[in-house]
């Protein structure tokens, strides 16, 4: 087991991002209230597949707790429900939650399959920690950081919830996103300690300070970037889906922040790659750095100029993701060489 424990963290981290994929898929769809409860769909563990499932029908059977739509408003039923001619509404109770109370096939089930990601995900990260009980001995914080991790995972899964809950309410998904950066951090410190690296580059100050500005402001900028997805969803709901060129019209302030802090991340990541560079640091993961904040940067650009070409929000995320992930797990290899 302890040999194969480096390759679990990886397929752990892998996971996560692939967590981070989908979702974006789901944000990118405008699919994020497919579900209007949590953790089924509809009530049901396999989502609807039409609207007669969703639909109040006469003379059919409705199992307790399966949701309905009925007068342009979520039921719930009581108990396993026999329905007459007409609708009674004492054997239903009005789902109060949120007020959201639609039906999309295509939505419902991409919010299910990004649901089904996040399960399996769990299941790696009980591995993972179970797993990691074999070095508690040796080194104990191997399984501290892998129990840290299960718990963060198990606290998305209330966030989640909670995000579904709220309709999506901004300030919930932001900080879902921002708990998700924290889990991949707490992954990539495991996959730290026990990779066994060879120490082949140098240490230097200023270059380990502008790697610990640049994690916090990939942090900052991916929280705002959530709030701007927010509001395009919001113009999105008011226009339509088809009217893509509105979803940007009267930005806010967040948005304006969004789009100028990217000059400041550009500055630090390239002072990155000066240092290196000119110092001869030999850190290989810089080049890594230019590329993504390459794509995340030009998909940026198109999805304002060119409005949203499909597949440009799901990298731009992805991009941004992967970009805290290289920064981080590179400040790790510069606080080894200062430890050293």
């Amino acid at each position: 087991m302890k040999n194969r424990f480096p390759t679990i963290v990886k397929v752990t981290l892998a996971s996560l991002y692939l967590i981070f994929l989908a979702g974006s898929i789901v944000r990118m769809t405008g699919s994020g209230m497919g579900c209007p409860d949590w953790p089924k769909c509809f009530g049901y563990y396999i989502p609807p597949t039409s609207e007669e499932q969703i639909k109040w029908q006469p003379n059919s059977i409705y199992e307790e707790g399966i949701i309905i739509i009925k007068d342009e408003a979520l039921f719930v039923a009581d108990k396993q429900i026999k329905t007459s001619i007409t609708f009674n509404e004492s054997n239903w109770k009005e789902y109060t939650k949120h007020e959201y109370a639609t039906f999309n096939k295509f939505h419902t089930w991409v919010e299910y399959i990004n649901r089904l990601v996040t399960v399996v995900s769990g299941f790696i990260f009980l591995f993972l920690m179970v797993a990691s009980l074999k070095f508690r001995k040796e080194n104990k914080w191997i399984p501290i950081i892998a129990f840290s991790a299960f718990f963060f995972m198990l606290v998305e899964a209330i966030l989640g919830k909670m995000v579904v809950d709220s309709n999506l309410k901004p300030t919930m998904i932001t900080i879902h996103m921002v708990i998700g950066l924290v889990i991949i951090g707490l992954i990539l410190r495991l996959l730290f300690i026990i990779q066994e690296e060879k120490i082949n580059f140098k240490y230097n100050s200023l270059f380990n300070k502008l790697l610990i500005i640049s994690v916090l402001f990939s942090l900052i900028q991916i929280a705002m970037g959530t709030q701007v997805r927010q509001f395009i969803d919001e113009q999105v709901k008011l226009f339509g889906f088809e009217n893509k060129e509105y979803s940007l019209m009267n930005p806010s302030f967040k948005f304006y922040f969004h789009r100028s802090f990217t000059i400041a991340i550009i500055l630090v990541n390239f002072g990155l790659f000066y240092l290196n560079q000119v110092h001869n640091l030999g850190y290989k993961l810089v080049k890594w750095i230019l590329l993504l904040l390459f794509f995340e940067t030009i998909t940026g650009i198109l999805m304002y100029y060119a409005e949203f070409p499909l597949g440009t929000q799901a990298i731009h995320l992805l991009s941004g993701a992967l970009l805290f992930g290289v920064q981080f797990y590179l400040w790790q290899q510069s606080k080894r060489k200062l430890l050293k």
